[in-house]
């Protein structure tokens, strides 16, 4: 898996990137959560799940259908908040989906594990990209503290976090002109 740093840059730049208005900031935050969402399956590693089955990691929870579920959920959540602050529920539930399903995305390339189960329930086949250039992340606290976690966390700033970095500038480059035209 990719490092829950790499999911949540990820997830907080997909945030900025649809709902751009400064107020629209806790959706980002939520963005974030909802990208590293998917490793909550990694619990079962100490419940004795395994690996391969439809609740092991990178199974149902990283799922496009667990996608559509969070984004479901986050969107009626969303609704909650006063008019004023809330963004369009269908922008919304874009983010939301998009945030969650990039997790899978993300771990489909990474350099090890046992691939993602991208369409279960249905197919428990297991999935990665021709690429795979992000280095798989420990598990364990412990292992991610190690040189390990280092090496993980420069595959992620190479690979996760300059793409995110040239999005926002590119966005930044397109609003600017967008004011300099009116």
């Amino acid at each position: 898996m990719a490092s829950a740093f790499g999911h949540a840059a990820l997830g907080a730049t997909l945030g900025k990137l649809l709902l751009p208005d400064r107020r629209h900031w806790p959706y980002w935050v939520a963005a974030a959560i909802c990208a590293a969402l998917p490793d909550v399956d990694s619990v079962g590693y100490r419940l004795g799940v395994p690996y391969d089955s439809l609740w092991g990691h990178r199974g149902l929870t990283h799922s496009l259908l667990a996608a559509v579920v969070v984004a479901a959920v986050g969107t009626g959540l969303g609704q909650l908040r006063r008019a004023a602050n809330r963004p369009p529920a269908g922008r919304l539930a874009l983010l939301l989906f998009l945030a969650t399903a990039s997790h899978g995305l993300l771990d489909a390339m990474t350099t090890g594990g046992l691939g993602v189960a991208f369409f279960s329930p249905w197919d428990l086949k297991r999935y990665f990209f021709g690429i795979r250039p992000i280095k798989v992340s420990p598990i364990s606290i412990r292992a991610f503290l190690s040189g390990r976690g280092l090496r993980v966390l420069a595959s992620e700033a190479v690979w996760v976090g300059l793409p995110c970095l040239l999005l926002l500038w590119l966005q930044q480059l397109w609003y600017a002109r967008q004011v300099r035209a009116k």
